[in-house]
């Protein structure tokens, strides 16, 4: 969503009391947080792979760093949705389709910044569920090596496992998520490689300012 559109959408009712400061670098942003208290950061995540890989490292870096700010993820779709609400381990406050209408993406907003304690009451509940619905450590590993180019056999030979098992433990994976394609196996790969893979520490809420 580019920064006219998102400045747009925050002038709308129930979003226009908000502070919004826009960032196109993560690195200005980092800066802007050695001065400013931020209560929340929506992340646009790109469509293009290898910008939203980076994306989501620095996502992962941030959890650690600054778990008590809200973290808001703005993706391409619904299937990138739940790819991600799916596998992130960490507990993230929302994950929001940008094919949404205006109307249905300023409602989701709305919620999400107005019922923070009650959204952080049911992390924990996203944590346990987003548990139970992982991949096998071999299907992971599996997506982990595609994500960096390897084809089924490299695979095979580097799991020590034969030609068939990869193909199967593969085809599980698609179904577990819902993708039926290599193309949705590499953005699960990215999102697994990227995305936090312990929790971040939690703290008190800041000031509420909005990024």
């Amino acid at each position: 969503m580019s920064a006219v559109g998102l400045q747009h959408l925050f002038a709308m009712p129930g979003l226009s009391h908000y502070q919004l400061h826009l960032f196109s670098e993560f690195d200005s942003f980092k800066k802007a947080l050695q001065h400013d208290n931020f209560f929340s950061l929506i992340y646009s995540l790109s469509d293009a792979r290898e910008e939203r890989r980076n994306c989501l490292a620095h996502l992962r870096d941030f959890a650690f760093t600054h778990g008590h700010i809200q973290r808001i993820i703005l993706v391409a779709d619904e299937t990138e949705a739940r790819l991600i609400s799916h596998l992130s381990p960490s507990r993230l406050h929302g994950v929001v389709s940008k094919s949404l209408t205006l109307e249905y993406l300023q409602q989701e907003l709305v919620v999400l910044l107005s019922e923070t304690l009650r959204i952080n009451d049911n992390m924990m509940n996203h944590w346990y569920r987003s548990q139970n619905r992982m991949l096998s450590p071999t299907e992971r590993a599996i997506l982990r090596y595609m994500s960096c180019g390897y084809s089924i056999p490299q695979i095979a030979a580097q799991l020590e496992r034969n030609i068939k098992t990869i193909r199967a433990h593969k085809f599980n994976a698609m179904l577990k998520l819902g993708v039926n394609s290599d193309v949705g196996l590499l953005d699960a790969a990215d999102i697994i490689t990227h995305l936090p893979a312990r929790e971040p520490q939690s703290s008190a809420l800041s000031k509420p300012n909005f990024l």
